[in-house]
């Protein structure tokens, strides 16, 4: 049954179809100018129009350390209510698990991948493989890639976001990832530095994508 608006009339179902949803307003920062950004750049632009103004992606100059100040001293300069998030790779950074645990004290949301993107990229085309080094994972994801589009994978490639969603399946990566990470949990495992291979960018893309559909 059509809800009633505030004179007691009845909306119409066309009403409830065209209406804006509440995405919020999202400040992503990340330390890394062409993979990271390129996907998100691809995820912001992939929704409706009237909506892409509600993400906003920085790439932080600062060491990978410093990504949480910096994206609080960003943030705080934009006069909306921003949902700050960061997105990083474990690859060699050593004090991984000290960055997780600060971001989430400071209240900023953290998309880590362990060992790197690549393997959040993984589980579009169905499984997360057991990659524990960045530089195998980007090597086999490649493999992966070419087999499943055609295409040379290429970390600067601005258009990753829709291949991956073109030849891949979104909401089943999300599942993986997400079984993958409470596999861990389950297991007793909570440092992120020991999860490998794990991801929680899934958790953005989950949120987003759940916030848009109408």
């Amino acid at each position: 049954m059509a809800k009633s608006d505030r004179t007691g009339k009845r909306k119409s179902r066309e009403a409830f179809r065209t209406r804006v949803p509440d995405l919020g307003y999202y400040f992503i920062v990340t330390d890394a100018k062409e993979t990271e950004e390129n996907y998100l750049y691809g995820l912001r632009d992939s929704l409706p129009k009237e909506l892409q103004g509600r993400i906003v992606i920085k790439v932080s100059k600062a060491k990978t350390q410093e990504l949480v100040k910096s994206c609080k001293e960003q943030a705080a300069l934009e006069p909306q209510f921003w949902q700050p998030w960061i997105i990083f790779d474990r690859d060699k950074v050593l004090n991984f698990d000290e960055i997780i645990t600060n971001a989430q004290k400071e209240g900023v949301s953290v998309g880590w991948s362990n060992p790197c993107i690549e393997i959040w990229f993984d589980v579009y085309f169905g499984k997360m493989h057991s990659y524990n080094d960045s530089v195998v994972c980007c090597r086999k994801f490649a493999d992966t890639f070419e087999q499943r589009t055609g295409q040379k994978y290429y970390k600067n490639n601005p258009q990753i976001y829709a291949i991956l969603h073109r030849f891949g399946n979104e909401d089943q990566a999300i599942q993986i990832a997400d079984k993958r990470l409470q596999g861990y949990l389950q297991d007793g495992i909570k440092k992120p530095s020991e999860m490998c291979p794990c991801t929680t960018v899934h958790k953005l893309i989950s949120e987003i994508r759940h916030k848009t559909m109408l």
